[in-house]
């Protein structure tokens, strides 16, 4: 396991929360998010925390809770701050820029396990042309 992950498992009572996000993950995290320029003119709310934010989302996504129902108690901003956050973050390509962060540095420690790993047609192109597969089991009349 590569420190800093926030994947080890603590046996202690003080073990963190599967929705906090440890300092090594966030300092890989925080330079892919946006930055969002306070207007001068009118600034309105000041923005919550990224950070808490994340939290946030990782909470409802833990837990299966509906967004408006996250509790306000926690700190993480409403349930509705969290998802337009998570909308933004996803329509600027942060999760991608992060996965391919991710697979570079466990490619480069050596730690990836191609051998469990599964192919989903959805996600390959079917070649035209290939070998006969033989009688459809759903149309008798085609191969």
């Amino acid at each position: 396991m590569l420190p800093g992950w926030g994947c080890e498992v603590a046996e202690t009572k003080s073990a963190r929360k599967p929705w906090e996000v440890e300092d090594g993950l966030w300092e890989r995290i925080e330079p892919l998010l946006p930055v969002v320029e306070r207007r001068y003119r009118h600034p309105g709310r000041k923005r919550l925390d990224d950070r808490r934010v994340l939290c946030g989302i990782l909470f409802v996504l833990y837990t299966g809770i509906p967004w408006r129902f996250l509790p306000q108690e926690l700190g993480f901003g409403s349930g509705m701050t969290c998802w337009r956050r998570l909308r933004d973050w996803n329509e600027a390509g942060v999760w991608q820029h992060l996965h391919e962060l991710l697979l570079a540095e466990l490619r480069a420690a050596d730690m990836l396990d191609f051998s469990r790993a599964a192919v989903d047609s959805s996600h390959l192109r079917a070649m035209r042309g290939g070998p006969a597969t033989g009688p459809s089991p759903v149309d008798r009349g085609k191969t």
